[in-house]
């Protein structure tokens, strides 16, 4: 049986949280889902996961900062920034991340995204 791709999801809504374990369980992915970038970091280091999507706009620390030690970390994990401020796509720090998508209530755009980078 082929291994199920793990995601990490890091997002501040509770309710977001919710909504993409249970969209990307059904597609198939083992999803670990997390409301701060401190907590993600800890599991970066712990576990192995194939993607990692991030919003941007977080208390404490946030996902620009979060990119940043992903890279130090493991480089070769894939990113996509997932927020609602088209704003961030032109800070050179989000470069880092493989994708830059805006939220939209249909997860079409993300769970394509999804696909293409990690299948």
């Amino acid at each position: 049986m082929k291994k199920k791709k793990k995601i990490l999801v890091v997002e501040d809504e509770a309710n977001l949280c919710l909504l993409y374990r249970e969209e990307l369980t059904k597609e198939g992915y083992e999803v670990t889902a997390v409301t701060n970038a401190q907590r993600a970091l800890d599991l970066i280091k712990k576990g192995d996961f194939d993607l990692i999507i991030t919003d941007i706009r977080m208390p404490a620390k946030d996902g620009v900062e979060l990119i940043g030690e992903v890279m130090q970390i493991r480089r070769d994990i894939p990113v996509i920034i997932n927020t609602a401020y088209e704003s961030y796509r032109y800070d050179f720090l989000t470069w880092a991340a493989d994708a830059y998508l805006i939220k939209s209530a249909s997860l079409k755009e993300l769970k394509a995204k999804i696909k293409e980078l990690i299948g």
